[in-house]
């Protein structure tokens, strides 16, 4: 380990110098460079177990040092224009409810700049209805991107193989519960699951196709939710405000989205 250790100060004092002493190397070089004596700077520590560092290669510390080393040369260094609007405030266009789930970043697969999206993520990517006594934090959430943000889109995605949506097939008819608080969220998409099992009745329909089709019901009945906060319903009535539904297949590589429905009119006096 310790010659390991040696050998790595060894090549990143040899690449420092490098950058150092060649100020004309163009920026891809430099940027590789950069990138090179990250890598290096993790595999130095990689085995090192105390000091809030992992066992078995990986150190959580310098894994994010080194992503945001390459976000700062890439995205951040390349575009000080955008980030230096961005200090003066936000005004995205769009406010999103996506997943929890680790392989569905909204921003990563959509290409969300920084400041063009709002974005709320929980399990199974759900609305609560209104109400001012439960799931405050997604009211609040909602209320500051419509009435302070003025966004004019919500977008709602689902996505395959959702863990929330499996979770709320399996839901024991009993209404019995054997987690804290996962099983009682995901009720939230009981009227999904009652929708989906209806037409499925007697037809001959796979599990992954159910699971497919509630992920997709599971949307609408978060966009239906919405329409219970009035000032989401008022934006909708004076159309300065849409509500979308998306479903991302991270398998076949889909994205589907829609316009809800909601038959929201002004009302007659």
């Amino acid at each position: 380990m310790a010659a390991v250790k040696d050998k790595c100060e060894e090549a990143i004092a040899g690449l420092e110098k490098l950058l150092s002493e060649n100020k004309s190397l163009n920026a891809v070089a430099a940027a590789k460079i950069e990138q090179i004596t990250a890598e290096l700077l993790q595999l130095q520590t990689a085995k090192t177990t105390t000091d809030g560092e992992a066992e078995n290669g990986f150190c959580p510390i310098n894994r994010m040092k080194t992503g945001f080393t390459q976000f700062k040369k890439e995205k951040y260094e390349a575009d000080t224009e955008r980030y230096g609007e961005l200090s003066r405030g936000q005004s995205p266009k769009f406010l999103v409810f996506a997943c929890c789930d680790s392989r569905v970043c909204p921003s990563h697969i959509l290409g969300f700049q920084p400041g063009e999206a709002f974005i709320v993520r929980n399990i199974a990517n759900m609305v609560p209805p209104y109400c001012q006594n439960r799931h405050t934090e997604v009211g609040a959430a909602i209320e500051y991107a419509v009435l302070n943000l003025k966004v004019e889109h919500i977008v709602v995605i689902g996505h395959s193989l959702c863990g929330g949506i499996k979770g709320l097939m399996a839901l024991p008819e009993d209404g019995s519960t054997s987690t804290d608080f996962i099983e009682e969220w995901v009720k939230i998409g009981l009227p999904a699951k009652s929708k989906v099992k209806a037409k499925a009745a007697g037809g001959d329909v796979s599990i992954s196709d159910l699971h497919e089709e509630c992920e997709k019901e599971a949307v609408n009945v978060s966009l239906g939710n919405l329409l219970t906060y009035p000032f989401v319903r008022n934006a909708c009535i004076d159309k300065v405000l849409d509500l979308k539904g998306g479903h991302y297949d991270f398998v076949k590589g889909y994205f589907d989205v829609w316009d809800f429905e909601s038959g929201v009119s002004t009302p007659t006096v």
